[in-house]
């Protein structure tokens, strides 16, 4: 088991609020939002699972909280390992000022993994999330058993600098409701990708209590800042991926149209040891598309 003790496990839950009777297994639309603190950050997350895996942790992508996570995607994974989602600092009821850089949002993630006494985990980054996973295997390397970054992509990557002129203005268009801008950022035009939009939306409302905070502004502009100072040339280019010697499953749309789908060909070649797996007719969120296929190649390659 790659977590602490079962006595240091339950002394580490009676320090967090929130927690509910053992009687009652806890899935993703029941688990309640707990709180440790670490840094002098207050972390927002939620934990429900089989406590005999290695546990898995979740890092969000841009403008993404607690209640953006998929459950199709984290109760069936929870059925095998303990599921931990995660709000980083300055993100929904997390406290604490967002960095402006992809290095600073790893050491809060990091720190936020060592606030709960994990010795060893497995990351799941998508988009940003999937930047802050990479360097995360890069500084703490100990911390990390295997990746799986899905919509993502290396630092300096292919367009990855800013968004595509005709992509940014979705991110600040208004809908009514506002979840509905999640359509068109990560699901294909076709009509079986929009549905399929559909259904995530549902999913992702079903939960009506002990929900988490929007995304501040302020957290928004610095995530901004740090998307474009990864996105930038960087002068070694992919050679840091090299230092990340973790077994690492890539997982992307066939026309990602956020973070273009070559950047995740970009990482399977220049990691150690990456599988590539692209879904077709879909785009940035092709995992909440084709969520039973999404989970049988995640448990196949957690489990191995």
């Amino acid at each position: 088991m790659s977590t602490i003790g079962q006595s240091g496990l339950m002394a580490q839950r009676a320090l967090v609020t929130g927690a509910t009777s053992a009687s009652q297994p806890e899935q993703h639309d029941t688990a309640p939002t707990r709180f440790v603190e670490a840094d002098g950050i207050r972390f927002a997350y939620r934990r429900f699972g089989d406590p005999a895996g290695t546990p898995i942790v979740l890092l969000q992508h841009f403008m993404g909280n607690l209640d953006n996570y998929d459950p199709a995607i984290t109760d069936a994974l929870a059925m095998g390992r303990e599921v931990i989602l995660t709000d980083n600092a300055g993100v929904g009821l997390s406290t604490g000022r967002a960095p402006e850089s992809v290095a600073g949002m790893a050491r809060d993630a990091a720190s936020l993994i060592d606030a709960l006494g994990l010795e060893q985990v497995d990351l799941f980054g998508f988009s940003m999330g999937g930047y802050v996973a990479q360097q995360i295997a890069v500084d703490r390397p100990e911390l990390v058993r295997r990746l799986i970054l899905v919509g993502t992509g290396p630092r300096g990557g292919d367009g990855m600098g800013q968004l595509d002129p005709n992509v940014a203005p979705l991110f600040g268009k208004l809908y009514d409701p506002q979840d509905q801008m999640w359509l068109p950022i990560f699901f294909s035009p076709s009509d079986a990708s929009q549905a399929a939009g559909r259904r995530f939306l549902d999913r992702i409302r079903a939960r009506t209590e002990d929900r988490d905070a929007p995304v501040s502004d302020a957290t928004v502009d610095a995530h901004l800042a740090a998307a474009r100072a990864w996105g930038a040339s960087a002068p070694d280019g992919f050679e840091y991926l090299q230092a990340i010697r973790q077994p690492v499953l890539v997982v992307n749309g066939s026309n990602d149209i956020v973070v273009a789908t070559v950047n995740s060909y970009i990482l399977q070649q220049n990691l150690r040891d990456a599988e590539l797996i692209l879904f077709p007719d879909s785009n940035h969120g092709s995992h909440f598309q084709f969520t039973d296929r999404f989970v049988a190649y995640v448990t196949a390659f957690v489990d191995r």
